[in-house]
């Protein structure tokens, strides 16, 4: 399989904080990667180094195949766009002057493109409006466009939905799939929205601590979050008990409740517990959520 990135043990350390350690991690050429960790896990710390602003105190990364200590790594950035935590934009410019401020900044001998750049992000109407009167979606549709100058063929983006409304993260989600099946575009998304991006990921890597918990395809993933049966009982514990004698597999997730993972026979279960003086009192279908598997991984605490 061709990488448009792979990192080799890489670590980052602040004072006393490991931000990244022995990171090690494959993005497909062609893939939506989808990043997802808890806040301090180092995705963000990840991005910086493979964009250049960071560097790593050990370990290495590739970037098409040129490791981040060749000379021509340099070069192959070139192929990279990313929006890093906040679309750097000038507020008083219009969408049409922040495109051409960055073509100047990448010495780019002329402007073209720019007109096809903001139809591509839905920018093409804004006119003489300035950056600071656009909507958040606005402002980071703009970011991406920024990013996309140079055309590049990797986009890394740090929470590219954070903090938008639902219009502007159907907006940003439409974008992304675009890019990528149009435009062949690998994409990078560090995101703690995992429902969205459920949505878009054909590829996952689970950090934790700095260390990569799992890396799954979308493939391997929807195989992993099994539909389950969600019951709420009067008795957990004898609830337990009989799903133990059952032989069944299951996860408690509160002291009433429980999921129940592979065929069950209804009228055997609720039999067995009414022996117990158990009472069911709800029974309904489910699938195990990307976040659930998630946590799953890497158990519960802070928010991702």
């Amino acid at each position: 399989m061709n990488y448009c990135l792979e990192t080799n043990a890489l670590c980052k350390q602040y004072k006393h904080f490991h931000a990244l350690h022995d990171l090690t991690m494959h993005v497909p050429k062609g893939a939506i990667y989808g990043f997802v960790g808890k806040n301090g896990a180092g995705k963000t710390t990840l991005i910086r180094q493979i964009s250049g602003l960071q560097q790593p105190d050990s370990g290495s990364y590739t970037l098409y195949g040129v490791e981040n200590s060749s000379p021509s790594i340099h070069k192959v950035r070139r192929r990279i766009g990313a929006v890093v935590e906040s679309p750097s934009i000038y507020l008083d410019m219009t969408a049409e002057d922040n495109l051409k401020e960055q073509y100047r900044m990448l010495g780019m001998p002329s402007f073209d493109g720019i007109e096809e750049l903001l139809i591509l992000v839905g920018l093409s109407d804004t006119g003489r409006k300035r950056a600071r009167h656009f909507s958040l979606g606005m402002r980071q549709r703009l970011g991406i466009a920024i990013a996309l100058c140079g055309d590049p063929d990797f986009l890394i983006l740090d929470e590219p939905v954070n903090g938008l409304d639902p219009q502007g993260i159907v907006e940003i989600r439409e974008l992304i799939l675009k890019l990528n099946r149009e435009y062949q575009i690998t994409v990078l998304i560090s995101s703690h929205i995992l429902d969205e991006l459920s949505k878009l990921a054909t590829h996952y890597g689970f950090i934790d601590k700095g260390t990569m918990v799992k890396e799954v395809s979308a493939g391997e993933m929807e195989a992993a979050c099994r539909k389950c049966v969600r019951v709420t009982v009067t008795n957990i514990n004898a609830f337990c008990r009989i799903l133990d004698n059952f032989r069944l597999e299951y996860r408690v997730i509160s002291d009433r409740e429980a999921d129940i993972y592979g065929e069950i026979s209804v009228t055997d279960l609720t039999m067995a517990l009414a022996r117990e003086n158990c009472e069911v009192k709800s029974m309904r279908e489910r699938d195990e959520s990307l976040e659930n598997y998630y946590l799953n991984l890497v158990g519960g605490g802070s928010h991702v």
